[in-house]
């Protein structure tokens, strides 16, 4: 795991910039950007990526075509519409806000797309203390395009989510080899990895930690603040998927969620 503290991976107009390169790895990517009076100009090269407002709204040019993205006042005020941009495609972003453009190094084009609000495929995973909401806008079900997944997830103060612990470093029928980024809002809570190596990472507003492998969870929201991360996941595989699995020692947790409540805090939520 690389634990990247808020401010450690800026370059030039991007507070958060992760390039595969950067990872030493091959396939995701990320960035973040705190919009003002000036445009943002880009070229996506091999990477397809989104426009997903964190707070506020843009708009934005892409090879021509014009799009709105109404956005929301903050990550924990529900879904956002988002904007879909294909390899090789030039890209004008202005706007108020922060900003975040998921990346995955790519090889088929797929057309300039809106993604709706309306339309994003909201999941309440877990019970009790486990409870976590999870936005699926891009999840391989939710939203068609090359190499790229990402979901959005909010955990209650005081629960834990990422939970039972997971890997996805290991091909095979029940599991897909992706290399996985964790970027947060609110906090602070905590972040643990292991299986190569143990670390546990404290984390909060603009942290990133990058997973290569190994097994991921819980993450952990401190008592009185909630929790969000964008998970960005891509890899080598044809066939986009999300496969994962527990760790032997912790699966029965997922049996234990049948008697317990779900947090109310999440219950109104379908």
């Amino acid at each position: 795991m690389t634990y990247i503290p808020h401010g450690t991976a800026a370059s030039g107009p991007w507070d958060v910039e992760i390039t595969p390169e950067a990872a030493s790895w091959t396939y995701a990517g990320l960035r973040v950007v705190d919009l003002a009076d000036r445009p943002v100009e880009l070229s996506t090269g091999e990477e397809e990526m989104l426009v997903l407002p964190l707070a506020g709204a843009c708009d934005l040019v892409a090879d021509g075509l014009r799009l709105s993205l109404t956005g929301r006042p903050s990550v924990f005020s529900g879904p956002t519409d988002f904007a879909y941009l294909p390899i090789d495609a030039r890209v004008t972003i202005t706007g108020r806000g922060r900003i975040a453009l998921p990346a995955a190094r790519a090889t088929r084009r797929f057309p300039i797309r809106y993604g709706p609000a309306d339309a994003v495929p909201v999941e309440i995973r877990g019970a009790g203390q486990a409870t976590r909401q999870v936005n699926n806008f891009c999840s391989p079900e939710a939203f068609d395009c090359d190499k790229l997944v990402a979901v959005e997830v909010i955990t209650p103060g005081g629960n834990w989510s990422s939970y039972p612990p997971h890997k996805h470093d290991t091909p095979s029928e029940h599991e897909a080899v992706l290399e996985e980024i964790y970027y947060f809002e609110g906090g602070p809570g905590y972040q643990r990895v292991y299986g190569t190596h143990e670390t546990l990472a404290e984390v909060s507003a603009g942290d990133v930690v990058l997973v290569p492998h190994g097994y991921h969870g819980p993450s952990m929201a401190a008592p009185g603040y909630d929790l969000y991360y964008l998970n960005v996941l891509a890899g080598p595989a044809d066939k986009r998927s999300m496969a994962f699995s527990d760790d032997p020692r912790h699966a029965w947790i997922r049996d234990s969620w049948a008697d317990q409540p779900v947090d109310p805090r999440l219950g109104g939520v379908s």
